[in-house]
């Protein structure tokens, strides 16, 4: 049997190393819908466990999404999860009696908070930076965006990889422009504010997804326990517009 020359040996092993850079390749355009990308997916550790600024930066940092009159006397917070059923459940049949009855009339002013709970949901994170992605268009897209995500929940949400073109799909669905969104969602932008979401529903108590509180004029929120009814905020607003009336007796 002739032996290998060296110049034949190093031929071979350039060959396989290329061969497997060409795979690995393959697999993460696979892995990743597509192509490579630079979207974030995971909260900020620092912000979400670490040591943060103070109080006044984390308010300041953790803005959540509003609507309604600002000056309403009912506040109404929830933290949420793109990829939760539970929210999907609050958004689809509960929220909008809550927009009918309470909002439109200038009774409360609706604020929304991402709370990703990417343990469980590998694509709530980026999910919830989409939406975000869609307000820097506009404020009127938020919530149609916001509407688009929990209706379509069930197809993303199994996807087997980051479901960045069913997102860029909901945008063009909404008007957005997508070559713009598409930019936003494949980088690491409002990735701050998420996770300072996160922290805030830490700071106050929240341990899963959704979390509503009630609060009348910045007092204490009262933590609504039937999200999943309408007679569960009813009973609550009711109670904290009683005790405004009583007061001024």
């Amino acid at each position: 049997m002739a032996k290998a020359k060296a110049g034949d040996l190093k031929a071979f092993y350039w060959v396989l190393g290329a061969t497997a850079v060409i795979a690995f390749g393959a697999l993460a355009w696979s892995n990743l819908g597509g192509g490579f990308s630079a979207a974030a997916t995971q909260p900020i550790p620092s912000i979400v466990e670490g040591e943060i600024e103070g109080l006044e930066w984390l308010v300041e940092t953790a803005t959540g999404v509003e609507r309604g009159d600002p000056d309403a006397p009912i506040t109404i917070l929830e933290f949420a999860d793109f990829q939760c059923p539970a929210c999907q459940q609050f958004a689809t049949f509960v929220k909008p009696q809550i927009d009918l009855e309470y909002v439109a009339v200038g009774v409360a002013r609706f604020v929304f908070h991402d709370y990703p709970l990417v343990a469980g949901h590998p694509y709530s994170f980026l999910a919830s930076r989409a939406a975000r992605c869609a307000l820097d268009q506009g404020d009127q897209y938020f919530w149609p965006f916001h509407d688009q995500l929990f209706s379509h929940q069930s197809t993303w949400s199994g996807s087997q990889s980051l479901p960045l073109n069913a997102f860029e799909g909901y945008a063009a669905t909404i008007g957005l422009d997508v070559e713009d969104f598409a930019d936003c969602l494949d980088s690491d932008r409002h990735a701050e504010v998420v996770s300072a979401n996160m922290r805030l529903g830490s700071e106050l108590g929240v341990n899963g997804t959704p979390t509503i509180f009630v609060s009348k004029g910045g007092g204490t929120g009262v933590r609504v326990v039937r999200w999943n009814e309408i007679e569960g905020f009813r009973s609550v607003i009711d109670r904290l517009l009683e005790e405004d009336e009583g007061g001024g007796a």
